[in-house]
């Protein structure tokens, strides 16, 4: 074993000594060092060996143009997410069941994984900026918080997105929600509704997000904005931005609000708010009262607390904002709430799917339920969404859709 473990680094000195020389990317000209890793093998067992060749060549490769021990995680598809609370402690996410692997790293071996994988981010890790996220090439999302932040270890979190649903219809076969209801929120995106998908954190939001996304009709332009890019979709115009930090000298940050005031100046159709956390709230929510359609992600337990914490955030925008103003523009601007959960098992579910009709009693936004899993699954209840005019001018018969009866196709 000692000895397989100097071959290898033999192997990988010489290797990346061959990069330098021939100035290659490593992660980009993968495939070229991995023809560069087979010729070094082969010279140093030209006489043959006990070591197993194949095994060796996939563990170098991994550790010059890979994610090193953590690699074979990122091959593997059922992964959903991979985390370091400490170098001896690597945990990973399957079905949504966290378990401890086998794998031990050394501090500096958490350290170098991290360099490698914020290298093409542009985003910075430092004792004055002890937080980071970003997105790796394969579309993970990266964070990571490093001491004196922590009390002593590296806590790094790699979420990975292993379902990438092209329309609402591909998550009906995963079960995340029935036919019914899918078919309602495809006509609902098309009719040009806004719509904020709750939940808590690994309920698969993001997921659902694209989903929705999918059933925006092709002639629209999205502009979508986010802390770091996790919105993907086949839309032939769209724009994404993200933020950025600010810069050692503490200049040049661009926050989220800042990016929904530039995206409605870009002659969008469809604007996407990746997460609101705080005041930019307030921009998505003038821009849905304004007539732009939206959708947007927000952390809460339910449809009826992501309302009332969408009551709420806007006030972070600024002292001068009055609640007499938020609750009603809410109630207004918002047509529906979809909330999705992770049960027991979990199984990522739309729980609930939810119409604001516009009133409000006594500063409560009044809410109308549409569909509703009480245990047994998706079932309609005796809501109705806003605007059913836009469902007829689009073509759409709402009572069919949602009493189960075939629909009418729709214009896109």
């Amino acid at each position: 074993m000692e000895s397989g473990r100097i071959d290898s680094h033999i192997i990988e000195s010489r290797v990346r000594e061959q990069i330098r020389i021939l100035d290659l990317d490593p992660v980009i000209d993968s495939a070229q060092v991995l023809h560069l890793i087979q010729e070094s093998v082969s010279d140093l067992f030209a006489g043959g060996s006990i070591i197993d060749v194949p095994a060796l060549v996939i563990e170098i490769h991994h550790q010059i143009s890979g994610y090193g021990p953590l690699q074979k995680f990122f091959d593997d598809p059922t992964v959903e997410e991979i985390w370091i609370n400490e170098p001896s402690r690597v945990f990973i996410a399957r079905g949504g069941r966290s378990e401890l692997t086998g794998v031990i790293l050394v501090p500096e071996q958490v350290r170098e994984l991290v360099e490698r994988m914020l290298r093409t981010s542009g985003r910075r890790l430092d004792l004055s900026q002890p937080f980071v996220d970003a997105v790796l090439s394969d579309g993970s999302r990266l964070h990571v918080v490093i001491p004196e932040i922590t009390q002593k270890h590296w806590s790094v979190n790699i979420r990975r997105f292993i379902v990438r649903p092209k329309t609402i219809f591909d998550l009906v076969s995963l079960g995340t929600l029935n036919q019914q209801a899918a078919t309602f929120l495809d006509a609902a995106v098309k009719c040009g509704l806004n719509i904020v998908v709750a939940g808590g954190t690994q309920a698969g939001k993001t997921t659902l997000l694209n989903a929705l996304l999918g059933c925006v009709p092709h002639h629209e332009r999205v502009i979508s904005c986010e802390e770091v890019f996790e919105i993907h979709i086949d839309h032939p115009d769209w724009i994404a931005m993200q933020t950025r930090d600010a810069s050692l000298e503490g200049t040049g940050e661009i926050p989220l609000r800042r990016l929904v005031r530039e995206a409605l100046r870009m002659r969008p159709t469809r604007l996407i708010v990746g997460e609101v956390r705080q005041g930019e709230s307030l921009d998505l929510l003038i821009a849905m009262n304004s007539g732009m359609p939206s959708l947007s992600t927000l952390h809460a337990n339910s449809a009826r607390e992501a309302v009332t914490k969408l009551c709420t955030l806007p006030l972070l925008a600024g002292a001068n904002i009055p609640g007499d103003f938020v609750v009603p523009t809410v109630a207004g601007a918002v047509d529906l709430v979809i909330h999705a959960a992770t049960d027991p098992s979990g199984q990522r579910r739309i729980t609930e799917i939810s119409g604001l009709t516009g009133r409000v009693e006594n500063n409560i936004v009044e809410m109308s339920t549409i569909f509703k899993d009480e245990g047994a699954g998706l079932a309609r209840k005796g809501g109705y969404p806003p605007h059913p005019e836009r469902f007829v001018a689009h073509g759409f018969d709402l009572t069919s859709i949602l009493y189960a009866q075939k629909p009418l196709q729709g214009v896109a």
